[in-house]
């Protein structure tokens, strides 16, 4: 241990983000980094605990589990950031995370939530931004560790999706030896990194580098390609000896209220994925928040990415409803650690709206009923009602409808699952009962097909699970790829 007792002299400090009215001027970099010492300051508080919750990755109680999904050796790298020593930190972080520049500036930190400083004076080890630290370090220098291409005589594996668990996937399968085929329906690889994610949250140039060096490294990627068509899934299946599916969760929930379908309603996915290429490809978005009044509907991470990017776009006002009762400002008794904590956050994007509206612009158990329609059959309003959620379950209000306007509302209400029609294609059974889920030989990664074929398909990430956290598809692609790899491919 490098420094015993630094947390008792060191508080706590995080990075900063940008002064809100300076950074809602752009799609920057939100985050303002500590200097190298004062992260050293930060990795010296590590307790190197005897059991380190930060890295197990197990589920104590409902909800997300308690510490990292890829079981990170926290403690180890940050001994060694404290010592100086960023290669070796660098080295160590790669054992586990073949990502750490996504993780480190889109993972909600599950690492901290469980850090043993938590539970005694509610300020963790600054986990996520040493994760962060090391990355943009060993980028600085030589970059990630290569490895030698695969053989043209290599087995093929052929990875459906380039997001998360595509990108996890391939490289790790191509580090294991395999040739591989990354396909991606999109114009750019990258999936959710690319253009589910906002660029001040997540640089596109990051995704850019790390798709550039998997390329040198041998990793093919196939844009602009869709394998729902049952032609391209046909051919692949006849070029590959393995097909691996990391398409994602994209199935986006709805909701029920009259007239929902009505132009200015619109997806999140839909909205971020036009507001990034119009970032990278200069001009205006398709579809524009400025000089509306936007109302989001979700109250969750994607649900603020909405948000700080309606407000860059210059809307004239940004509201938030939220289904479910606010989370408490504190955790309750029974939400104790090592649990995820289940507290109201206010994100940078919610920051920048409050700003904006000069007070909260957030509303908790809330039901949206109809979207009212101008004169041109456009969204105009949304009529809501409050709900009462003390007896567990929701039940309207009498006397509480009311009308906002909105002439852009955004649905952000997640997603019901992956989307069938690639999976239509490769001929992969999906479950009748329960979550719509494609269908797993036990206890593996591996589709149950309805069709006889010698090719193997695999799934990862969340197109096996449903919508999760990034970390969370990384680790289950990672898993994955080693099912893939040995023996069956004789890697």
């Amino acid at each position: 241990m490098g420094k015993p007792g630094a947390f008792l002299e060191h508080d706590r400090t995080a990075h900063a983000l940008r002064p809100v009215d300076e950074r809602v001027r752009d799609f920057d970099e939100l985050y303002v980094e500590l200097d190298d010492e004062a992260r050293r300051i930060q990795a010296s508080r590590c307790m190197m605990c005897g059991v380190a919750f930060c890295q197990m990755g197990a589920s104590f109680g409902k909800a997300r589990p308690s510490g990292c999904p890829l079981h990170n050796l926290i403690p180890e790298w940050n001994e060694l950031v404290y010592r100086g020593r960023w290669k070796e930190a660098a080295e160590r972080l790669a054992l586990t995370s073949p990502l750490p520049e996504f993780t480190s500036r889109v993972c909600p930190a599950l690492c901290e939530a469980a850090c043993n400083l938590g539970s005694v004076d509610g300020e963790p080890t600054t986990i996520h931004d040493n994760e962060r630290a090391i990355s943009d370090h060993e980028w600085a220098t030589a970059g990630p560790r290569r490895f030698e291409p695969a053989g043209e005589d290599a087995p093929l594996v052929s990875v459906i999706g380039s997001g998360p668990a595509g990108l996890a996937a391939a490289w790790e399968l191509a580090r294991r030896g395999a040739r591989v085929r990354v396909v991606e329906r999109d114009n750019r690889p990258g999936g959710l990194l690319m253009y589910g994610i906002p660029n001040m949250k997540l640089e596109k140039d990051i995704v850019k580098r790390r798709c550039d060096l998997m390329e040198e490294l041998g990793i093919e990627f196939v844009c602009d390609t869709d394998v729902a068509d049952p032609t391209v899934a046909k051919e692949l299946l006849e070029q590959s000896d393995a097909v691996v599916v990391a398409a994602g969760a994209r199935a986006a929930r709805g909701l029920g209220a009259r007239n929902i379908d009505a132009p200015g309603v619109v997806y999140a996915v839909d909205y971020l994925t036009a507001s990034t290429k119009a970032v990278l490809d200069g001009g205006g978005p398709a579809i524009s928040a400025k000089g509306l009044d936007v109302i989001v509907i979700g109250g969750g991470d994607t649900g603020n990415d909405c948000v700080g990017t309606a407000v860059r776009q210059g809307a004239k006002s940004v509201r938030q409803f939220e289904f479910l009762p606010a989370a408490p400002d504190k955790p309750l008794p029974n939400n104790a650690w090592p649990e995820w904590p289940n507290v109201k956050k206010t994100d940078y994007g919610q920051q920048e709206a409050i700003a904006l509206m000069g007070g909260e612009m957030r509303e908790w158990a809330i039901d949206t009923l109809e979207v009212e329609l101008d004169k041109a059959g456009a969204a105009r309003a949304l009529r809501v009602v409050d709900l009462d959620w003390s007896h567990g379950k929701p039940e309207r209000l009498d006397d509480t409808e009311r009308e906002y306007p909105a002439q852009l509302v955004l649905i952000a209400c997640g997603f019901t699952g992956p989307e069938h029609d690639v999976f239509d294609a490769l001929d992969v059974q999906m479950a009748t009962e329960g979550r719509p889920l494609p269908v797993t030989e036990l206890a593996t990664h591996q589709a149950r097909r309805t069709a006889e074929a010698t090719t193997p398909v695999y799934v990862a990430g969340d197109a096996r699970t449903g919508s999760s956290l990034v970390v969370n598809a990384i680790a289950d692609a990672m898993a994955c790829a080693t099912e893939v790899a040995p023996p069956r491919l004789s890697l």
